[in-house]
């Protein structure tokens, strides 16, 4: 395919932007990264020789997957001097369903937050597998390396995920989940959170150091449960309405206050009850929910 005009650029990348944008959203984390992430490539695109790329669309993946590699060795390095716990930029996948059109695979806070302990070429690979059904020898090309060793990644990072996670729960245990737990929060009531909450439970408060928020994980029911309890008695929920939501393809609760987005919160459960509670109260994430 000869592309060899700006417009012929433009409608060629304006086709695979939702999987080029998949990517870097799944690799990075944050759409506002994998947004920046595109107008790198889209630079590139723009001043290549077009005319000797056969496959636009195998070139233009494979460009957003280099990037994305290195720009997330950079991305692990940034978290280790944030502040307070990190969490994925939630995004609205009801809004914009093409981000989960393909497969939603890789694509919820908790999975996400699971494969920031990869590392970027084993988390490429996964993404690229999971996500969008690359056969093995397209991975290798990609990623630069031999077909044995993308397997290897993938199978890698699918044991990790394993290791970590719980068999979760189908999306209508998990938005009950959610609307009990918020309900017992907003209530205080410690005896229902302490019976929703996995013994293990992990709370994760992303305030980035904007917002107020935990600044450490806080792990167990009981501990939880009673940080939660401790919020309802404070004026955390003075004034806040509650809109359920997809983000992520998960189902989540969207915080407002005044008509403005100042929080989200999200679970993951499992037969155990719920294993996470995620809450995203920095601004600078709300942008695009």
């Amino acid at each position: 395919m000869e592309t060899t005009t700006l417009d012929d650029a433009a409608e060629v990348f304006a086709t695979v932007r939702p999987r080029l944008f998949g990517i870097a959203y799944r690799m990075l984390g944050t759409a506002v990264d994998a947004e920046d992430l595109l107008q790198e490539v889209w630079i590139r695109w723009q001043t290549c020789d077009r005319s000797v790329v056969e496959n636009p669309a195998a070139y233009l993946a494979t460009t957003t997957t280099r990037l994305a590699i290195n720009a997330t060795q950079t991305a692990y390095a940034r978290r280790e001097s944030y502040v307070g716990p990190w969490l994925p930029e939630p995004v609205d996948t009801s809004a914009d369903p093409q981000l989960g059109a393909e497969r939603a695979a890789a694509l919820e806070l908790g999975v996400l937050l699971l494969l920031e302990k990869l590392t970027p070429t084993e988390r490429a690979a996964y993404v690229l597998r999971e996500a969008f059904d690359y056969q093995y020898q397209q991975i290798a090309e990609i990623v630069q390396t031999t077909e044995v060793t993308a397997r290897q990644y993938v199978s890698r990072a699918r044991k990790h995920l394993a290791a970590e996670r719980r068999a979760p729960v189908d999306p209508s245990e998990q938005k009950r989940l959610l609307a009990a737990f918020v309900q017992a929060a907003q209530a205080g009531d410690l005896s229902a959170l302490e019976e929703l909450l996995a013994e293990d439970v992990v709370s994760y408060s992303d305030g980035g150091g904007i917002a107020r928020a935990t600044k450490y994980l806080v792990t167990g029911a009981e501990p939880v449960a009673k940080l939660i309890r401790a919020w309802g008695s404070s004026t955390f929920w003075d004034g806040l309405e509650m809109e359920p939501a997809t983000l992520n393809s998960a189902p989540a609760m969207v915080l407002r206050r005044a008509g403005e987005t100042v929080g989200v919160v999200t679970v993951t459960g499992s037969a155990e009850g719920i294993d996470q509670v995620m809450w995203v109260i920095n601004p600078g994430k709300l942008t695009t929910v």
